[in-house]
């Protein structure tokens, strides 16, 4: 299993800080995410229905001819690579490293790729593409998945993206071509509807390789609740247009904080930033020890910050930020940015 943000219980144990008490900002999930009402009874009492109107719904928010929908983006990164013969796999690093360990795991040669440069794809298979990376925040534009899609598609290849982290600028989504051979693109309700616990993604490609991928998920891929909810939120324009807006203005609020603070961010999203130090450890246990989490990478060294998500969690972020800077400035020689 690969290390990965949100492990609230696992740092609650290790410094002895009840979990109640902890600030999680180690995800860059939405923490006020789409409010969930009350779920229908009848919904828990039936097998779920493909007929339910959920891909009709993701279909209309994504603006994608074809959807399937998946328990979380994750489901179709792990079968993926299984639907495909061993071939030459480029991957960005650092990126969501769940999508090189599935490639590798069903045989794949992985070439690592820098998360800003786009191959030339003329020896790759498939070239797996991080749209907004993660955690770097890099993007791409549409013109150039574009290009890159046509030149493996020319050679038999495929290109997949991972757009996780787009629902903020659905205007650079490749959802609306999604449909061309050799393409998939993978979304998902965690990040910007804050619904990670409900395990809800959808891959769009070709409705003949849908086929291929729900005949190997199985049937009642994702529990009836979740298709209910994911459905609701799916079609509330209103809070999605309010939530975009108040993520952007987030986003930057949190990179002038950190910048406030000695730790410029290098990359980010509207919903978490990246900060590359020589000092990523340190400064993750420091805040740790202040009940604050956040995620660190060792290559290259750094550390993602997540939004608060109101007034109290702002403050308390400014403080320990605060604290610590003169903490680690007196323990360690620098607190340098690389």
């Amino acid at each position: 299993m690969l290390e990965h943000g949100g492990r609230l219980l696992q740092a609650a144990q290790d410094y002895g800080i009840p979990a109640e008490q902890w600030l999680d900002l180690s995800t860059g999930i939405n923490p006020n995410g789409w409010p969930v009402p009350p779920i229908p009874p009848d919904v828990w009492t039936r097998l779920p229905e493909a007929e339910d109107g959920l891909s009709a719904s993701a279909a209309a928010y994504y603006g994608a001819p074809a959807v399937l929908p998946l328990a979380g983006s994750q489901a179709a990164i792990q079968a993926l690579p299984a639907l495909q013969p061993p071939g030459r796999v480029g991957i960005p690093t650092p990126g969501y490293a769940e999508h090189a360990h599935a490639w590798r795991r069903a045989g794949h040669n992985v070439v690592a790729l820098p998360p800003h440069v786009l191959p030339a794809a003329t020896d790759l298979d498939t070239v797996v593409i991080i749209n907004p990376n993660n955690p770097t925040g890099h993007r791409f534009a549409v013109a150039e998945l574009l290009a890159l899609h046509d030149r493996l598609r020319r050679r038999g290849g495929r290109l997949v993206v991972d757009e996780a982290f787009m629902d903020c600028t659905p205007d650079q989504s490749l959802a609306p071509y999604s449909s061309r051979p050799g393409l998939v693109v993978l979304r998902s309700l965690g990040k910007f509807f804050g619904l990670a616990g409900a395990r809800v993604g959808f891959a769009l490609a070709a409705a003949a390789w849908l086929t291929e991928l729900e005949a190997r998920l199985g049937p009642w891929s994702v529990a009836g609740p979740a298709r209910w909810v994911a459905q609701q939120a799916l079609a509330d324009r209103v809070w999605q247009q309010a939530t975009r807006a108040q993520l952007r203005h987030a986003g930057e609020r949190l990179a002038r904080l950190l910048s406030e603070h000695g730790l410029p961010p290098d990359g980010g999203t509207a919903l978490f930033q990246r900060v590359l130090t020589p000092q990523a450890a340190a400064i993750q246990h420091a805040l740790a020890q202040h009940g604050i989490l956040v995620r660190r990478f060792e290559q290259p060294a750094a550390l993602r910050f997540g939004l608060p998500a109101d007034a109290a969690q702002w403050q308390r972020l400014a403080q320990a930020l605060s604290h610590i800077d003169s903490q680690i400035k007196e323990t360690y020689t620098c607190f340098t940015v690389a």
